[in-house]
């Protein structure tokens, strides 16, 4: 019997439509999450100052910091919503993992070295060195709030679409659960062990995550004799169409979907240099030449991860089938899972689901530890405090903001289930580039940029990308919107990076040259020869 039909006999008579054995997945789960506590408690021990618990004491090396970046950078969309867009839509759906890793290429030149040698702990380092604090403080805490909020719920969607598949749990409440689960755990990690905890805890799922997929794609590629062209003729052969393997499937019907396209790949190649758990990764190396080291580090392993995703995207089209990925509990985002299944039973399924499962705890604690650092440091150590709170009083407020956004995740989580987690993501990087990424630009490279500017550039940028998505069929009247039964859209796209990361820099530029108040001109220059030389950096970083 076929997996679909497996599948469909299962749902008709009322049973659970769980693939594999539950007890073999929940204790592949548990034995992760044992060696991942001990990471964690291990390094709380040397958690004693906000530099460990923020920046992780900026002990780690290049290499060691690249595998965190790519542990950080390879969530739950690129591993389970990446693979299923593939499957089900063929090229369209690859175009994820491209703009996902052109992405790095901008973050390599433009950022990473001068973010770190003008930074201390978050990105409102940067934003407020040169301008007003208070103001752009709040502002540049307020977005890494909300996109951290935004990328949390894919995060958590992906967590109830992954252990509802893998333990046969349909109901809403169950995977409601699971998501609380996986959200108290995250607390945890991230309270006890600080950034130090984290970078090991992505340190140990990346370096998982690249064995498991790049084992599945040899195995694939095997199977059809390591010729990818049989691989991509069997895609088609199941599908019934050569349409999954032509442009246009999800984004070329018409001038709109087009334009959708156009504001997707925006959204990626532009945000990954405003994603404020990604630049809080250049802070944990001790110069700015390991910062360097790390994203190149960090491009050699995503590269070659996004490069597996295309076999084990096509391949899940091939032995799987769209239909019954799109029949199963989680629907798109059960591909990689049910590939697993299908190669090696149970046994393959339960650890490549332990490694998804590590991969959404990992990026869910990094996110947490920068929501974390951008309120207890920018909000109330910078701005309520002044500056002048102690490493332990941070730390205390750090600790809080774990907890205050743990919760809201798990309640984002539970509204966001069924959404494809790559989608989801994708919206997140939108709001990226909107509110971070035209202020960090501006800041680096512009001598006229103004306080006025970087305000208008983040509220303009943050509220326009979110107030696009409240009235588009992300939330309204399409079979896959939150709300699909009342048709409300204002907007017509589902992304809405084509207008709002261009207002945004509108935005900058014209409330810079319309500020009638000067900056300081010494902090400027003291910038421009820091953020090019490194020079004074290292006197900066300490707390």
């Amino acid at each position: 019997m076929t997996l679909l039909a497996t599948l469909n006999a299962q749902a008709e008579e009322g049973l659970s439509t769980e693939v594999g054995n539950p007890w073999v997945n929940i204790a592949i789960f548990l034995i992760f999450v044992a060696i991942t506590l001990f990471a964690v408690l291990r390094a709380s021990k040397k958690t004693k100052t906000a530099t460990d618990f923020y920046a992780g004491g900026r002990s780690f090396t290049g290499t060691q910091n690249g595998t965190a970046i790519a542990g950080d950078y390879l969530s739950a969309a690129s591993f389970l919503g990446i693979v299923g867009a593939i499957a089900i839509y063929g090229y369209d759906g690859f175009l994820y993992s491209i703009g996902f890793l052109v992405a790095w290429l901008v973050a390599l030149l433009l950022v990473a070295e001068m973010l770190r040698n003008t930074g201390k702990f978050t990105m409102a380092d940067v934003l407020s060195f040169r301008l007003r604090q208070r103001p752009v403080r709040i502002a540049a805490a307020t977005s890494t709030l909300a996109i951290s909020v935004f990328y949390l719920l894919a995060q958590m969607a992906g967590a109830g679409a992954l252990v509802s598949l893998l333990l046969g749990i349909d109901s809403g409440i169950g995977q409601s659960l699971v998501i609380a689960v996986v959200g108290i755990l995250m607390i945890f990690y991230v309270f006890i062990g600080g950034m130090k905890g984290t970078t090991w805890v992505q340190i140990i799922k990346a370096t998982l995550l690249l064995i498991g997929v790049g084992i599945m794609s040899v195995w694939l590629l095997a199977l059809f004799g390591f010729n990818f062209s049989a691989i991509m003729g069997e895609a088609a052969s199941v599908a019934g169409t050569t349409d999954i393997l032509d442009p246009g499937q999800q984004y070329g019907e018409s001038t709109l979907t087009k334009m959708d396209f156009i504001s997707l790949g925006l959204a990626l190649v532009l945000g990954t240099a405003g994603l404020p758990h990604v630049l809080m990764r250049f802070y944990t190396v001790p110069t700015a030449k390991e910062a360097r080291k790390s994203v190149v580090w960090a491009i050699w392993l995503i590269g070659g991860f996004y490069l597996c995703t295309l076999v084990l995207g096509f391949g899940a089209a091939a032995i799987v089938g769209p239909e019954a990925i799109k029949n199963a509990p989680g629907g798109e985002n059960s591909a990689a899972p049910l590939l697993a299944y299908e190669l090696g039973g149970s046994l393959l399924l339960a650890v490549i689901a332990a490694v998804a499962f590590a991969t959404i705890l990992a990026v869910v604690a990094g996110l947490t530890i920068t929501a974390s650092a951008s309120f207890a440091h920018d909000i109330y150590g910078q701005v309520i405090k002044k500056g002048k709170l102690d490493t332990k009083g941070e730390m205390r407020a750090g600790r809080a903001t774990v907890v205050v956004v743990g919760l809201l995740a798990i309640l984002g989580g539970i509204g966001a289930q069924g959404q494809n987690v790559a989608f989801l993501v994708a919206l997140a990087f939108a709001v990226a580039a909107s509110a971070n990424l035209p202020t960090i630009i501006y800041s680096l490279f512009w001598k006229g940029f103004t306080t006025r500017g970087a305000l208008w550039s983040m509220y303009g940028g943050l509220g326009s990308s979110i107030g696009l998505i409240l009235v588009s069929p992300v939330l309204w009247g399409a079979e896959s919107s939150f709300f699909p039964d009342a048709d409300l859209a204002l907007y017509p796209l589902t992304n809405p990076g084509i207008v709002s990361i261009p207002l945004s820099f509108l935005l900058g530029w014209i409330g810079s040259k319309t500020s009638k108040v000067a900056e300081d001109v010494s902090k400027q220059a003291e910038m421009e020869v820091r953020s090019l030389t490194g020079v004074g950096a290292e006197e900066a970083t300490d707390h």
